[in-house]
């Protein structure tokens, strides 16, 4: 029996299929598809058991859908986890859909992975991404009077503000974008049975 299929087995007997919506194996891991709310649940779970043991989050970034495919009409907002079990030498991916697409909010795992602690304040910054519960929940790679969240598909290419230096004021100032907005790469939308030799 293949390594993926032990994690398959053992994923079956410790969740039922109301917890586990969907499990999806792709790129070689197994992927886990849940409801934001059992989100503490699943990683405690995962990493306490012993069949699993599931040791360190090596990864965690937010997701969103929107515009993924035609006919997606699921959930917006994801938070996908990377789970690694040094034990058994396995990795496994846990991916979350938030109710909320208006206001995405999720539990913070902080405390059941602390290496989590920043990768939750990325996903806050550039999606938009609430944590309940994060003990510092603030922006980590953009300004802190910086508007909006700049990996929505829906923000600007440009921006909202732009920032310059002011000879006379003698300090960085913030304005409205002076430049006009425009496609820098035109958006290809290919056949699934297209091919590079047609």
């Amino acid at each position: 029996m293949s390594k993926i299929e032990l994690l398959t087995n053992a994923i079956n007997q410790l969740f039922s299929s109301e917890i586990i919506r969907d499990t999806q194996l792709k790129y070689g891991e197994l992927t886990l598809v849940i409801d934001a709310q059992h989100i503490c649940q699943v990683l405690t779970t995962l990493k306490d058991n012993s069949q699993t043991q599931f040791e360190q989050c090596v990864d965690l970034c937010g997701v969103d859908y929107l515009d993924y495919k035609n006919d997606y009409h699921g959930k917006r907002f994801a938070v996908v986890y990377h789970l690694l079990s040094v034990r058994h030498n396995w990795r496994i991916r846990v991916k979350a859909f938030i109710d909320n697409d208006s206001f995405p909010t999720i539990k913070s795992v902080e405390h059941i992975y602390s290496a989590v602690n920043w990768f939750e304040r990325e996903a806050f910054d550039l999606y938009g991404i609430m944590f309940e519960g994060h003990p510092d929940l603030r922006r980590i790679l953009t300004d802190y009077g910086f508007i909006g969240h700049p990996l929505r598909k829906d923000f600007p290419l440009s921006g909202h503000v732009e920032m310059r230096y002011d000879e006379q004021e003698k300090r960085v100032v913030y304005q409205p974008v002076t430049i006009e907005p425009r496609e820098i790469t035109p958006r290809v939308i290919r056949e699934d049975s297209y091919s590079a030799r047609n």
